[in-house]
């Protein structure tokens, strides 16, 4: 499951706005690569939407069925907000729901026979 935890207004690559979702994953433990010791994170992931303002905000709070996957992407620059400290990264963040793969893996199945 996720939570929707915030709305965020962005740009397209038109210049049109619009509204999306910040999802968030469950509580999750993970172990520090540095220190080796267990600390609990849990993972949020950007979902465009179709939704007015209005609409996206009715949505903070609501769970919906799926998870957040790290999925590889070519190195990038990201600025940590709170320390203003610019990182490489070498993946993002993606919200799943189970159903649409579900959905992609039947269609899949339906091409080979």
């Amino acid at each position: 499951m996720v939570t929707v935890k915030e709305i965020k207004k962005v740009e397209n690559s038109k210049g049109e706005e619009f509204f999306g979702l910040i999802v968030q994953s469950g509580a999750m433990a993970v172990k520090s690569k540095t220190t080796g010791r267990v600390y609990l994170t849990a993972k949020t992931a950007f979902v465009a939407t179709t939704f007015d303002e209005e609409t996206a905000s009715s949505l903070i709070g609501v769970e919906f069925e799926g998870t957040i996957r790290k999925v590889p992407t070519l190195p990038y620059e990201y600025t940590i907000e709170e320390t203003g400290e610019v990182i490489t990264m070498t993946h993002r963040w993606e919200y799943v729901d189970p159903a649409l793969e579900l959905e992609e893996q039947v269609v899949e199945e339906t091409l080979v026979m």
